[in-house]
């Protein structure tokens, strides 16, 4: 009698789980629960501190300047304006002197100047991961990485996403590009920051945002090309990462029903962000191949952790196989490419390995780090570096 009580106690936990996993799935279908699993926006992680004080993330007084920018189509986004320690050092006694707070016109502020009137300024566009806000995680430290190669004139530029911290509106596609395109317009026109000095930053869902607003600029009948893009732990698109996603690196969402292609693939069919940047990659590399002149030069470094259990490293190498592909006027087959990686890989020891990809018209690079997670990789000095590179190189021809 136990025995029956038991069996028929664990079958109905089985049918339970089952039954709240279908729900799950069913949830799922509705774009606003897509919302909160694909964006996390309402994950502030940032809780009781004011983003419109930078110096509680450890910067010194006016390092950062908080301000807001307004979208197109009547968002506002919170912005900060991270000045590199050199520079910040040679204005001290200006800076210190002058009011904080958050910024109600960033062009009169004195780091405003110090980008706008310097020649040899060059900025950084910073465009964070999913959850949490400017001021979340391993992102001050990743600020300060931007600039640590060049201490006196690399400037960055980050924004909260509509719907993140104190943005306004809702996320989407659509919205964060527009995000993103607000945010080069205001370093183009009113910073006047030429895209020959600007440089993409991308970590995780940034690195699609970053993809995304890199191919919508080359699209243009006039196209815009930036010095380059530092693309850290990228995703290939929504899809395969729903297929390879685990809640803190152990929780597969949809494990059970990746074994499944066909239920997969119809259950994909309700995605409605799809953040494609392995299509947009490929079009982008095309474009750029096929442009002539000094300012068609592209630089594309990817960079990931074999030990990040959020995205998967294996986006990265699928997401450089395409890169490379699309630059080769004939194409690479994986295994061809494979092969070549053998043949051409850079061995770091404990740091991992690393592979250039020299094109007709540019540099694509990808470095695999043995350790850096999916976050703490963004303040390694690899990142710095790649930022640099990516200035340098394409100024000198890449």
């Amino acid at each position: 009698m136990a025995v029956k009580t038991l069996t028929r106690v664990i079958l109905g936990a089985l049918v339970g789980a089952v039954a709240s996993y279908i729900v799950f799935l069913a949830v799922l279908a509705f774009p606003h629960c897509q919302n909160q699993v694909i964006y996390l926006n309402r994950v502030s992680l940032t809780w009781f501190q004011d983003v419109s004080i930078p110096e509680q993330w450890g910067f010194l007084h006016n390092q950062v300047s908080s301000f807001s920018l307004n979208t197109q189509d009547g968002e506002t986004l919170q912005a900060w304006h991270i000045l590199p320690l050199g520079l910040y050092q040679k204005h001290e006694h200006r800076l210190s002197e002058e009011q904080p707070g958050q910024r109600k016109e960033i062009t009169t502020s004195i780091s405003f100047q110090l980008l706008h009137d310097d020649p040899e300024a060059l900025l950084v566009l910073y465009f964070h991961g999913a959850a949490g806000t400017l001021g979340s995680g391993w992102r001050p430290p990743s600020y300060r990485a931007m600039s640590a190669a060049a201490p006196d004139n690399i400037h960055t530029v980050a924004i909260d996403y509509r719907g993140f911290g104190a943005s306004t509106g809702t996320p989407s596609e659509q919205g964060l590009l527009t995000d993103a395109v607000t945010l080069t317009e205001w370093a183009l026109e009113v910073a006047g920051i030429p895209a020959s000095r600007i440089v993409l930053f991308g970590q995780s869902l940034g690195t699609a945002v970053a993809i995304s607003l890199a191919h919508h600029l080359a699209t243009r009948p006039d196209p815009v090309l930036f010095s380059g893009m530092v693309l850290v732990a990228p995703m290939v698109d929504v899809k395969m990462l729903t297929a390879t996603y685990r809640i803190a690196g152990v929780v597969p969402i949809l494990g059970p029903v990746a074994r499944f292609p066909r239920i997969l693939a119809w259950l994909n069919t309700f995605i409605r962000d799809k953040w494609s940047s392995k299509d947009k990659m490929v079009e982008f590399v095309h474009i750029c191949e096929q442009l002539e002149g000094n300012h068609s030069k592209y630089y594309i470094a990817i960079l990931h952790a074999e030990d990040d259990y959020d995205v998967p490293w294996f986006h990265s190498e699928l997401l450089f196989w395409q890169a490379v592909n699309a630059s080769q006027s004939h194409g690479t087959s994986p295994e061809a490419l494979d092969g070549k990686t053998q043949l051409t890989k850079i061995p770091l020891g404990a740091a991992g390995w690393a592979m250039n990809q020299k094109t007709r018209r540019g540099v694509i690079k990808k470095h695999i780090l043995k350790h850096g997670f999916h976050d703490k990789i963004m303040s390694y000095p690899i990142v710095s570096l790649e930022v640099l590179n990516a200035f340098r190189l394409a100024s000198n021809g890449a």
